[in-house]
C-alpha cells in the first residue's frame, strides 16, 4: 500500500510535463506564424513606394492576411477539433512557408502582393489550433494563465514589427528566408514534441454540424464581440501603428516600426496578466477595467497629443488594456464553452478578434485620406471599447456553461 501511495503521483508529473511541453511548443508555433502573418506590415511603406501604391491601397494590402487569416480560424478551430493539434499545427506551420517564399517573386506587383497576402493569410489561423490544445492539459484554476502565455504569441507581431525592417537592409529577401527556414524547423519539432490529451474528445458529427453548434450559443457571439474590441485593437495597432507614426509623427520607418513593437510588446506582456488575473477576479470584471483604461486612452490620443510623453503614455496604456482584455475574454471563453466544443467556439471567436482588427486599418486610411486627421479613429475606438466595458460588466458576470 505504502509503495501504490508513493508511485500514485508520477503519472500526475508526466501530464504535467506534458502540459508545459505542449504549452511551450503551441507559444513557439503561433510566435512564428504570428510573424509570418505580419511580414508585410513593416515593410509595406516600402511596398507603397516600390509600387506607386495610395493611402488606401497600402492599407488594403496590409489588411488582406489580417482578414483571410480570421476567417481561416473558423474552420481551423473546428478541425483541431476533430483531428487534434498534433496533426494541425505542424500542417499548418508547414504550409505557410509557401506564401512565405513567395513574396520574394511577388514584391513587385501589387496584384500578385494581394494574392500572396491572401495566402498568407494562413498563419493567422494556427491561434485557433492552440487554444483547445492548451485549454485541454490545464486545469480550471491555471487555464487562464496558460492560454495568457500562450496568447504572448501574438509577440510575433512585435518580433515582427522589430526585426523584419532591420533584416532586410541587409538583403531585401533575407527575412522571408529566415522566417520560412524557423517555420520548417518548427513544423519537424513539432510533428515529434505535441501531443494531444489522451482524455481528448473526438466529435462524430461533421465539420458544418460542429459549427452550426457552436454558432448557436450565445455566448459565442457575446466572447466574439468583445474579443473583436481586445484583439481586434491589437491587430489593428499591430498592422497600422506603423503607418500612423509614420504620417502623423513623420518617423522613419525604422523608427516607427521600434515604436510598433513596443506597443505590440506591451500587449504581449499583459495578455497572461489578464488571464493570471481571471484565474483570481471573475474574467468579466477584468474584461471590464482593461476595455475601460482603452476607452479613455483612446479619446486621449484622439486629441492627437505630442508624442513625448503624453503621446506614448496614451498609446501604451492603451496597449496594456487591450492585452489585459484579450486574455481574460479567452479565461472566460474556457468557463462558458463545453469542453468538446472549445475549438469551434475559439475559431469563431478568434475570427471576429482577427475581422476585428481588419476594418479599422481600413477606416483610419480612408479617414486620414479625407480629413488628413486621425482624431476620429480613435474616438470610435473609444465608444467600442466603452460599449464592450459596459457589455462585460452589466451581462457577462452572470454567464455560466452552457450544455
Amino acid at each position: 500500500m505504502d509503495t501504490t501511495a508513493k508511485q500514485a503521483p508520477a503519472p500526475d508529473r508526466r501530464q504535467s510535463a506534458a502540459a508545459y511541453r505542449n504549452l511551450i511548443m503551441a507559444t513557439i508555433g503561433f510566435t512564428l506564424t504570428f510573424w509570418a502573418w505580419n511580414l508585410i506590415s513593416p515593410l509595406s511603406g516600402e511596398f507603397k513606394e516600390r509600387l506607386g501604391l495610395s493611402s488606401f491601397q497600402q492599407s488594403l494590402l496590409v489588411a488582406v492576411p489580417v482578414l483571410v487569416g480570421s476567417l481561416g480560424r473558423i474552420p481551423a478551430g473546428a478541425l483541431t477539433d476533430k483531428y487534434g493539434a498534433k496533426l494541425m499545427f505542424p500542417a499548418v506551420s508547414a504550409l505557410t512557408i509557401v506564401p512565405v517564399l513567395l513574396l520574394i517573386p511577388a514584391k513587385d506587383s501589387y496584384g500578385a502582393m494581394l494574392a500572396v497576402g491572401f495566402l498568407l493569410g494562413l498563419g493567422g489561423t494556427t491561434f485557433a489550433i492552440g487554444i483547445p490544445l492548451v485549454n485541454s492539459w490545464f486545469p480550471p484554476s491555471k487555464r487562464g494563465l496558460a492560454l495568457g502565455v500562450f496568447g504572448m504569441g501574438m509577440g510575433g507581431v512585435a518580433l515582427s514589427g522589430y526585426f523584419t525592417p532591420r533584416i532586410a537592409e541587409h538583403s531585401e529577401n533575407l527575412p522571408f528566408w529566415i522566417v520560412a527556414g524557423a517555420l520548417l524547423v518548427y513544423s519537424l519539432l513539432a510533428a515529434v514534441l505535441i501531443t494531444d490529451h489522451p482524455g481528448r474528445r473526438v466529435p462524430a458529427d461533421s465539420l458544418a454540424h460542429r459549427l452550426g453548434e457552436a454558432g448557436r450559443l450565445r455566448v459565442t457571439w457575446e466572447l466574439s464581440a468583445l474579443y473583436a474590441i481586445g484583439f481586434g485593437g491589437i491587430v489593428a495597432f499591430g498592422v497600422y501603428l506603423p503607418t500612423y507614426l509614420k504620417t502623423w509623427y513623420e518617423m522613419s520607418p525604422t523608427e516607427a516600426g521600434t515604436k510598433a513593437a513596443g506597443f505590440a510588446l506591451v500587449t504581449v506582456v499583459f495578455r497572461p496578466i489578464g488571464g493570471w488575473l481571471s484565474d483570481r477576479i471573475h474574467p468579466a470584471m477584468v474584461t471590464a477595467g482593461a476595455l475601460l483604461l482603452a476607452a479613455l486612452m483612446a479619446i486621449v490620443q484622439a486629441f492627437e497629443p505630442p508624442l513625448d510623453p503624453l503621446g506614448t503614455i496614451a498609446l501604451l496604456c492603451m496597449a496594456a488594456g487591450l492585452g489585459t482584455a484579450s486574455g481574460s475574454v479567452f479565461a472566460l471563453v474556457s468557463q462558458v464553452t463545453p469542453q468538446a466544443q472549445v475549438g469551434s467556439v475559439t475559431g469563431i471567436v478568434g475570427a471576429m478578434g482577427g475581422l476585428g482588427g481588419f476594418v479599422p486599418p481600413l477606416v483610419m486610411g480612408a479617414i486620414y485620406s479625407a480629413k488628413e486627421s486621425y482624431a476620429i479613429g480613435f474616438m470610435l475606438l473609444s465608444d467600442l471599447a466603452l460599449a464592450g466595458a459596459v457589455y462585460a460588466y452589466g451581462r457577462m458576470r452572470t454567464v455560466r456553461r452552457e450544455g
